[in-house]
């Protein structure tokens, strides 16, 4: 019977991979050293596959995009389904402070994208389309898909090879997610970024391997909720994670609907949006906990399965976003994306430290880790660096940012639109559109400035030359 085996092929590689990982993680000093989660390195290792092994046995990476899109997804909805098991401190700006964070960072990468263009218009390139720093934003932040879809919008607009360039940002940027990722994890922990007794606990819980030993004592993985002769537990918590994705995708529909009604411009916000879906995923996920906890039946999600699933969905969607990457550079291009790309690397690197420990008063360090690599990588890398250090997101910090999704979703929609104002300027010839996206930019960053006043009170702008204010210095 000729049933399609494409998924399922794509799957054992990208398990292969994983396991590879483990198996180095396990025996390679270096890997453990540096604390590099297996996913980076099963990533690494299909990017290798997928662009040089994969079209001589018949496979390509084509399906890879659409496996990370989904679960991305899957993830939030089963972060977003969890219960607390912790609480809050007096006066935490977790959510709120999570989405200044990122708003941030989308502002400061748009006006540096911008005003390195400008500055290659104005000297070396005078042809240079002029919404090409935008892809800094989009392919570190939005992600490939993104990258890939705007970029082909903008090629239609006379951005030759738009969305290559495009994919090269986007994987520039899970190279800065990655190795910058795992370079602020050894450099945190070596300045005491990090608290002493949480280093301690990285230390002792053997993560170093990544394997438990023989004779260690086993946690349970999570508890059983039914009864297995009616249904299986993980059955149950996938199954309505599972639904919940169903209805995220029916809202995104009834909302395209109803966008058609107002031109164009409805149509393209409704492309949009789709290109956001996990933010529509992690709301339907709280209202379907609202209602089981309104219909007393909240007790039959387990924490620990939700978590298993989270876990799963972060590990082969890294692998697999990381290995749809197309290794094309384009090199009429190569200049203005090495020069744009290093300075928005550094300047990422730096300044979510920065706004994150004056920003947030608990969990500091775990908080700057998933927003860098949201910002770089997207949300996937973000998790995947936040699961060195919270291994079973017992944290806040996983459960804050898909809580902030939804903040940053509905604050940023100018941002999004926004997007085509320095490529209008191409098509027009008109260069105000170009300062139209520059000034939305600006507004943001203010937003942001203003934000981190009102959160952070008089540790705001506290001792600004340090990259990292110290606990005593708050």
């Amino acid at each position: 019977m000729n049933f399609p085996w494409t998924m399922f092929l794509d799957l054992g590689v990208i398990s292969a991979a994983l396991l590879l990982a483990t198996f180095i993680r396990a025996r390679v000093a270096f890997f453990q050293k540096y604390l590099i989660p297996n996913a980076l390195t099963a990533g690494f290792i299909l990017l290798f596959f997928y662009n040089y092994v994969a079209e001589y046995v018949g496979m390509s990476a084509a399906e890879l995009p659409a496996m990370a899109y989904h679960l991305l997804a899957i993830s939030f909805i089963a972060m977003s389904l969890r219960k607390a098991e912790f609480k809050k401190k007096k006066g935490d700006a977790g959510v709120f402070g999570t989405s200044v964070s990122i708003i941030s960072q989308y502002a400061l990468q748009a006006i540096l994208g911008l005003a390195l263009t400008l500055l290659f218009i104005k000297t070396l390139y005078p042809n240079l389309f002029p919404a090409m720093g935008f892809f800094l934003p989009i392919g570190f932040a939005l992600g490939p898909g993104q990258a890939v879809g705007i970029g082909e919008n903008w090629e239609t607009m006379g951005f030759v090879g738009a969305p290559s360039v495009g994919l090269t940002f986007a994987a520039i940027g899970f190279l800065w997610a990655c190795f910058g990722g795992v370079i602020m994890i050894n450099y945190g922990i070596r300045k005491g970024w990090l608290e002493p007794e949480l280093v301690e606990k990285i230390k002792k819980r053997g993560s170093r391997s990544g394997l438990k030993k023989r004779g260690d004592d086993l946690r349970a993985g999570f508890f059983l909720t039914t009864e297995s002769e009616t249904i299986d537990s993980m059955t149950y918590n996938l199954g309505i994670v599972l639904v919940v994705y169903l209805s995220a995708f029916l809202l995104l529909k009834g909302i395209g609907f109803l966008l058609s009604f107002a031109g164009s411009s409805g149509e393209q916000l409704a492309v949009n949006l789709w290109a956001i879906h996990f933010v529509f995923a992690a709301m339907m996920a709280l209202l379907a906990k609202l209602f089981m906890h309104r219909t007393k039946t909240e007790h039959t999600l387990d924490n620990g399965a939700l978590t298993r699933i989270a876990g799963s969905s972060v590990d082969i969607m890294v692998a697999a976003a990381i290995g749809a990457i197309s290794l094309t550079v384009v090199k009429s291009y190569w200049l203005t994306i090495l020069v744009i790309c290093t300075l928005g690397g550094l300047l990422v690197w730096t300044m979510v430290p920065w706004l994150a420990s004056r920003i947030f008063t608990s969990y500091r360090f775990y908080r700057a880790l998933i927003v860098y690599g949201a910002c770089t990588g997207t949300m996937p890398t973000g998790l995947a660096l936040l699961r060195v250090l919270d291994p079973d997101f017992k944290t806040p910090v996983a459960t804050d940012y898909m809580y902030s999704s939804a903040i940053t979703f509905f604050i940023v929609i100018p941002f999004i639109l926004s997007i085509n104002l320095p490529a209008t300027a191409a098509t027009t010839g008109d260069f105000k559109y170009f300062w139209f996206g520059m000034a939305v930019a600006g507004a943001y960053l203010l937003f942001a400035v203003i934000s981190l006043i009102v959160i952070g009170r008089k540790r705001g702008f506290k001792k600004p030359g340090q990259i990292w204010l110290k606990e005593e210095d708050m």
